[in-house]
């Protein structure tokens, strides 16, 4: 009797123990499919989060303008004298490079203003075309363009000055020119005139050209202060 009931207790500690081993071997796969499945998800949380992120970037870059108007074609499609080569220096530079303001170049040089335009930062500038300087007399600019004429000249050209950086959305509106008197600029859009005392003045012709420190707008006429 004693035997047997030794037996039985040894029996059923061998089934307790490998009830106990089974439990603990059936419970270790679980627990790595529940850490598989955690890690899984996170890696999709984070994906998705990066491409919401990327998307959002996106979606809020700004998109860069271009130059807008008829004589922008008259503008070199490449080089220096580009529009994308004129963004590389400073406005009296960049102008000098660009055939379509050979005259006004040769008005700065004459006033001495080059190194002044080049060195200020954050400017508009109403630069005339050459076909605008065409339309002036002739013997009155050639009269300008002496030496002793040199303030009156800058005086005239500082009238197409903007102390301040103006994008397109920004154009309209009345401002001070770095002559000191003010200039009024009418329009929206890419369509845009030059108004004085009341007159009109002339019509950008080729808007929005950048410049390492200001943007240019062509204008058909040379404004009067």
């Amino acid at each position: 009797m004693k035997k047997r009931t030794t037996r039985s207790v040894l029996l059923a500690s061998v089934m307790g123990l490998t009830l106990a081993l089974s439990a603990c071997g059936g419970s270790d796969e679980p627990a790595d499919d529940a850490a598989g499945g955690d890690e899984a998800t996170t890696e999709e949380a984070t994906e998705e989060e990066a491409t919401t992120e990327a998307e959002e970037t996106t979606e809020e870059a700004p998109a860069v303008e271009e130059p807008f108007g008829a004589a922008c074609s008259a503008i070199p499609a490449d080089g220096e004298g580009s529009s994308a080569g004129m963004a590389d220096d400073p406005v009296a530079t960049a102008a000098s490079n660009n055939p379509v303001l050979s005259t006004l170049v040769a008005a700065v040089t004459a006033a001495e203003l080059g190194d002044t335009l080049n060195t200020t930062d954050n400017l508009t500038v109403f630069a005339p075309s050459n076909d605008a300087f065409a339309a002036v007399d002739p013997a009155a600019l050639e009269m300008l363009l002496l030496p002793e004429n040199k303030d009156q000249l800058a005086a005239i050209l500082a009238f197409h000055v903007i102390p301040m950086r103006l994008a397109p959305d920004e154009l309209a509106g009345t401002f001070p020119t770095v002559n000191g008197a003010e200039i009024t600029i009418e329009g929206s859009g890419e369509n845009f005139t030059t108004n004085v005392g009341g007159t009109a003045q002339g019509t950008v012709v080729c808007g929005n050209v950048q410049t390492a420190n200001a943007t240019v707008y062509i204008i058909d006429t040379v404004m009067m202060p």
